[in-house]
């Protein structure tokens, strides 16, 4: 069981510094909206990696594999991400107009928790990327472990605990930047947030829309690896 939980720790780590469309949204809830209303955001993320947990333990690797490699499931999420990033770009102009007449602290302050916790599940559930994760973790580790419901339990509860922990770490870094913020300033990164989920968008999109062509980056990627 030791064993087990030691060999979780870094894949906690490696899941909470994965750079993606969520890492940099939990940085900025951090950043402006503080401990609590990022915590709320990265429980929501949880809890869409439960609901892949869940997909890739009780289906059977066939029809994971499909899924997870469907390009459609790519395209669409793709096209979530850059509709929902074109959006915000859209609204951090005129949010920034309202907020030139208030203060830094009264504008930060207006937080949603449920909305937050919302918009974490549905940011990470998108990603198809996290179901591979998921299934690739299964699919290694699950046979070392005689597929023993009670071990990997232990192995994948670690993880999120290990995630959520490195998380906090990450957050607490993230508020050291709230005082230091002006109604210009959360402008700017929120207008940066948005540019970076369009793009991991059209990373995604990109996957679903030429397959063949990720698979070649793959294996360049492999070769590069190996030399």
């Amino acid at each position: 069981m030791l064993e087990d939980i030691a060999a979780a720790i870094p894949l906690g780590i490696l899941l909470s510094f994965t750079i993606g469309p969520v890492f940099f949204v939990l940085l900025e809830t951090g950043a402006l909206k503080g401990f609590r209303a990022a915590i709320s955001f990265d429980l929501g993320v949880v809890l869409g990696d439960v609901v892949f947990i869940l997909i890739a333990y009780f289906s059977t690797n066939r029809i994971l594999e499909r899924i997870k490699d469907d390009p459609s499931l790519f395209i669409f999420g793709g096209a979530l991400l850059i509709t929902y990033g074109i959006i915000s770009f859209i609204r951090s102009r005129k949010a920034y107009k309202k907020e030139l007449d208030k203060d830094v602290e009264e504008v930060i302050k207006k937080n949603n928790y449920l909305n937050l916790f919302l918009k974490g599940f549905l940011l990470n559930f998108i990603n198809v990327g996290v179901l591979g994760f998921w299934l690739g973790i299964i699919i290694i580790f699950g046979p070392r472990m005689e597929m023993d419901e009670n071990r990997i339990t232990v192995f994948i509860a670690t993880i999120l605990i290990t995630y959520i922990l490195v998380d906090c770490i990450k957050i607490l870094l993230a508020k050291q930047l709230k005082h230091r913020l002006t109604p210009y300033l959360i402008f700017r990164i929120k207008r940066m947030i948005s540019i970076i989920l369009v793009v991991f968008g059209f990373f995604l999109m990109f996957q679903g829309l030429f397959p063949n062509e990720k698979e070649k980056i793959k294996g360049v990627i492999e070769d590069i690896r190996t030399n």
